[in-house]
């Protein structure tokens, strides 16, 4: 069941943003997303939040400032996702273009798991650093911390994930998470994070005349991957976040990119002069993650860092090879999922399902867990085996249910049950004995019971209403297609009636048709489709532009029809 719901808007506030120049259907949009003036869509950088709104990041700066000075090694240690890969990226380009002597570590999350752990923190010690710099992790590592202080190097967390009740005893912690930080956008990525105590470095060592004889470097010049990991990451794109995707998209449209972005489009058969955020998420995104899921996050990383365009070129074709692999094992594990459901009642089931397969691979559960929850509108764990008898899991939920606070609460109520966890509201990650898996799937699925209301298990499809005729057409797609949209300022979702003229099944999965509504004819796609319509139909969709043999045409993209 879809319950399907319109967006509204202050006829005043989209009367307000045309007369202040801005084209008459994006007014309606904008308003419908909660802009009240056009000045909130400037997205040029000297409107991003300062760094100095940071807390600790001036901090950081000093300590950092201090390091390059004294000339001391320092170590990256990243997360094996995009975000992580992307803010590894910008922490490298950035310190070695001020002259550090810095290099990085990713943990291998079939050996080491996730974050500072005590095991990375010995590998680490091997290469003998002054200060290790966690990105997009490190807020939960309190047993990382103090193995590193018991190896005497110094500790830097960088990160955005949610703290637990103790933080660690770093150095410095930069997290806009972290109590007592009152920076406004609680939602920057972990690569978001690291760009900014970049920008704070920067001003620090202006301060102390460093670059008196030295060239100052253009930060402006990372930002396709700060955009890249934002977007990736699935964080809420308010303000702060879509000024930072859109001046990453503004560079890649322009052609002024890393050599290993620009590979990615081309292994992705994609042009970047015509750069989305939606290519960022599901092109881009899904080819370095694959490095991180199934091989060696370093792959990902070099591709970010070499600045030799064939090197990135042939590493591309790499992760395009690996994120089809993930897709071959993902479209397996899918099947064996579905099978496993098949046996519950999909209309009673358990408002929280975890999920649990001895052949899944763990690195392609998330993916696997985000796919049931869209199908089933539950909150999802998947679970796949590990080493010493342990299954890792990882998680997707639905609005209604924070998933790490699900978490804790199963952690409160039997302590021991998981070995580690930790994530955000929409997605987490928890490790327990393979032994006590029955034990947390009742305890997740009781804890969802209390936190969801019976409402939140209703699928709700937000539409922006009907789109005239008139605007069904290439023109408007472009229109809608340069716009910033993501998490938290979805992309337009329309809804109308149409006659079906024509349908057809493609590879008897995606459902093809020929749409009209008054004198207006249009072709659409629903992939994997569940249900064909019959003469008229109601339909929500998304305008967008069809390519085929250099020819381009508008479409739309079926998200539901009844």
């Amino acid at each position: 069941m879809t319950n399907i719901t319109t967006r509204s808007s202050s006829p005043r506030v989209v009367w307000q943003l045309e007369q202040q120049g801005l084209h008459p259907l994006l007014a309606r949009l904008y308003a419908a997303r909660g802009i009240k003036d056009k000045s909130e869509l400037d997205y040029e950088l000297k409107s991003l939040i300062p760094p100095t709104a940071l807390t600790h990041a001036t901090d950081a700066a000093q300590l950092l400032a201090d390091a390059i000075e004294a000339e001391a090694k320092m170590l990256i240690i990243g997360d094996y996702d995009c975000d992580g890969a992307t803010a590894t990226a910008v922490g490298m380009r950035a310190l070695k273009s001020l002259g550090a002597d810095v290099d990085f570590l990713l943990p291998d999350r079939f050996k080491l798991g996730y974050g500072l752990s005590p095991e990375i923190v010995d590998v680490a010690a091997e290469q003998s650093p002054d200060l290790i710099i966690t990105v997009d992790n490190g807020i939960a590592s309190l047993e990382g911390v103090a193995r590193a202080q018991q190896h005497g190097i110094a500790t830097l967390i960088t990160d955005h994930h949610l703290p637990a009740e103790t933080l660690p005893a770093a150095d410095c912690i930069v997290n806009p998470n972290q109590p007592g930080c009152d920076f406004p956008s609680k939602c920057i990525a972990g690569v978001g994070v690291m760009f900014y105590v970049m920008l704070a470095l920067r001003a620090e060592l202006r301060e102390r005349g460093w670059f008196a004889d030295r060239p100052e470097p253009n930060f402006a010049n990372l930002l396709d991957l700060v955009a890249l990991g934002t977007v990736a990451d699935v964080v809420k794109l308010d303000r702060n976040n879509r000024i930072l995707v859109s001046q990453g998209l503004k560079r890649m449209r322009a052609g002024q990119m890393q050599p290993g972005i620009a590979a990615l489009f081309k292994a992705a058969a994609r042009d970047p002069k015509h750069a989305t955020a939606f290519d960022l998420g599901f092109l881009l995104g899904p080819r370095l993650n694959a490095a991180g899921r199934l091989a060696d996050m370093r792959l990902g990383v070099e591709c970010l860092l070499t600045d030799d365009p064939s090197r990135a070129l042939q590493i591309a074709q790499e992760l395009d090879t690996l994120n089809r692999e993930r897709r071959e094992i993902e479209t397996g594990m899918q099947e064996q999922a579905l099978i496993l459901l098949e046996s519950l009642d999909v209309a009673n089931a358990a408002p929280g399902i975890a999920l649990f397969d001895a052949g899944w691979h763990e690195g392609v559960v998330g993916i696997l867990a985000s796919r049931i929850k869209d199908k089933l509108h539950r909150p999802v764990f998947a679970f796949a085996p590990g080493e010493g008898g342990i299954v890792k899991g990882s998680g997707r939920s639905i609005p209604g249910l924070h998933l790490r606070d699900a978490l804790d609460l199963v952690a409160k109520r039997a302590p021991g049950l998981l070995v580690r966890f930790g994530g955000h509201a929409m997605a987490a990650g928890a490790t327990l004995k393979e032994e006590d898996f029955e034990r947390f799937s009742q305890l997740f699925a009781e804890v969802a019971a209390e936190l969801l209301d019976p409402a939140d298990l209703t699928r709700t499809l937000e539409t922006d209403g009907n789109l005239e005729g008139g605007y069904i057409s290439l023109e408007t797609a472009r229109l809608l297609e340069n716009e910033i949209w993501g998490q938290g300022f979805p992309a337009p979702l329309f809804m109308d009636d149409f006659e079906v003229e024509q349908q057809r099944v493609l590879k008897e999965k995606h459902l093809k048709l020929r749409l009209r509504k008054g004198n207006t004819r249009i072709d659409a796609i629903q992939f994997n489709f569940s249900i064909q319509p019959g003469n008229r139909t109601r339909v929500a969709y998304r305008l967008a532009i069809n390519e085929y043999m250099g020819v381009e045409s508008p479409q739309l993209m079926v998200e539901h029809l009844e």
